[in-house]
């Protein structure tokens, strides 16, 4: 079965610029890096060959390399965050449905019950979901066994003494994570892991660590990015929503469960969930998800150059863009296509912190393309603009003279678009033109900000001097630009 959104059998070109919403495999985890599947695919299937090599500096989520190979082209992906290295991993060597399904139900006969003891309740049922104000427990709810109504109790002073149990534990599973003072994010220098998540919430964490840290690197993989998908939910951020739905002018009184809003958002009303319960709901999903898909096995190689003497595979690198595409020889990479951090609008490492800790992966902040709100980061504007104008730099060095560069961009001010100006100064590249596009999921915080942007822009760009029969066809996209795009729009 080929895992792809886009099929230029049944799509025309006016699709690519209204994405559809991420499915299977790549809707299983809630990192954001997540670029339109349809664009992506469309570039690679009309302007390169196989054996082609496609890279992506700023790699996110990992959706293109397996787009790529999956048609047979070569692919470099490079990131300087774990979590996206380990994700691009992920779906380069997924596991089979059968030997995950094994794994997870050997890990729920030596966890859950264990788990599930410490959401005992006076009744020796097990709860599901405990709804806080603050520091206060305000109900205990349980699964029904019969129907799907809730069960909503009263807290006891047996579900109080439960708490107190886990009030010293100490973590031991999960690196020390660091924080960083951003408003934007809620976040601060003095956060700590007992910030985000209840003890008992960590104790339970580190069991299932204890039982994923035993398998082999594959399957291990699989589980640990179920366990940060589910993170999330395990939390102390998750939302309790209420007043939802006004009809017929009446106003619910019920209490419904929210989702943890990616950043380190701590609702003085909220829920513990049943670390077991949100773990296990995860795994079910990847599994369905693996259920559907093929089997086959795509090459990785460790460097560059290995991949530069193979006809197919990738090389998948955990580093600074910058220092890494100084190694890829001249004129070697027909596409390259990314989606680089926008200026301030999402701080990747900062935010990606809770998931790197559980991962217990190092990162150098200090690397980062990004401006940042955190003044502890010094991350300003200039320093963002040089980077993007060193990375174009390399792009102009090392794409094919018949290759295309795509950048995935949007700001919501003029001067985080000045990094463009080196296009026009070194005269190695030229700007064809730009098309928007419509983000393909829907984001809480997205919605929410003020001023949110709706759309990004792709910029397509060529090698100066050079002939690419690519902007008829690319003309007829709604919206295209023959203009960069913050002149028009941005004040």
């Amino acid at each position: 079965m080929q895992l792809t959104l886009f099929d230029l059998d049944r799509k025309t070109i006016e699709d690519i610029s209204h994405p559809s919403t991420y499915k299977g495999i790549y809707s299983f985890h809630k990192y954001w890096g997540k670029k339109p599947t349809e664009s992506i695919i469309y570039f690679i299937q009309k302007y390169t060959s196989e054996s082609d090599i496609v890279l992506d500096p700023f790699l996110g989520s990992g959706f293109i390399g397996r787009e790529c190979l999956s048609r047979n082209r070569r692919f470099i992906g490079i990131d300087l965050n774990p979590l996206a290295i380990e994700h691009s991993n992920f779906l380069l060597t997924l596991p089979k449905a059968s030997i995950f399904k094994a794994a997870l139900k050997q890990i729920e006969q030596k966890v859950k019950r264990k788990i599930n003891e410490s959401y005992l309740v006076g009744n020796s049922k097990i709860a599901s979901h405990y709804l806080w104000q603050g520091d206060n427990l305000l109900k205990v709810w349980l699964k029904p066994e019969i129907g799907r109504n809730r069960i909503e109790l009263e807290p006891t002073s047996f579900d109080l003494e439960k708490i107190k149990q886990f009030s010293s534990y100490l973590v031991r599973n999960i690196r020390k994570p660091t924080f960083f003072t951003n408003s934007r994010i809620n976040s601060n220098n003095q956060m700590s892991l007992y910030d985000l998540f209840t003890p008992r919430a960590l104790s339970n964490i580190d069991l299932l660590l204890d039982e994923i840290n035993l398998f082999p690197e594959n399957i291990q993989r699989a589980l640990l990015l179920t366990l940060t998908s589910a993170s999330g939910q395990m939390s102390s951020m998750v939302f309790a929503i209420t007043n939802r739905g006004k009809t017929k002018n009446q106003i619910s009184n019920k209490v419904e469960v929210g989702s943890w809003v990616i950043g380190y958002w701590r609702p003085e009303l909220h829920f513990e969930i049943n670390v077991w319960n949100c773990f296990e709901s995860r795994a079910k999903k990847l599994y369905k998800s693996l259920f559907e898909l093929d089997e086959r096995e795509y090459q990785k190689y460790d460097s560059i150059d290995i991949l530069l003497g193979k006809k197919n595979g990738s090389s998948i690198i955990n580093g600074d863009c910058l220092d890494v595409m100084t190694k890829i020889p001249d004129k070697s990479i027909k596409l390259i296509c990314t989606d680089p951090p926008h200026s301030d609008r999402i701080p990747y490492l900062e935010l990606s912190e809770m998931w790197n800790s559980i991962l217990n992966k190092s990162v150098i902040f200090e690397k980062e393309v990004i401006v940042s709100n955190a003044k502890e980061r010094n991350k300003k504007i200039h320093e963002y603009i040089e980077k993007m104008k060193s990375f174009i730099n390399e792009s102009s060095r090392i794409i094919a003279d018949d290759g295309i560069l795509l950048i995935y961009f949007n700001a919501r001010n003029k001067q985080s678009w000045k990094f463009l100006e080196i296009v026009k100064i070194s005269n190695k590249l030229q700007f064809i033109g730009a098309f928007p596009m419509e983000y393909s999921a829907n984001s809480v915080v997205q919605d929410n900000r003020k001023n949110g942007m709706k759309t990004d822009y792709v910029l397509v760009l060529k090698k100066a001097g050079y002939i690419i029969n690519v902007k008829h066809e690319l003309e007829q996209i709604p919206g295209w630009l023959v203009s960069i795009p913050e002149m028009a729009l941005v004040s």
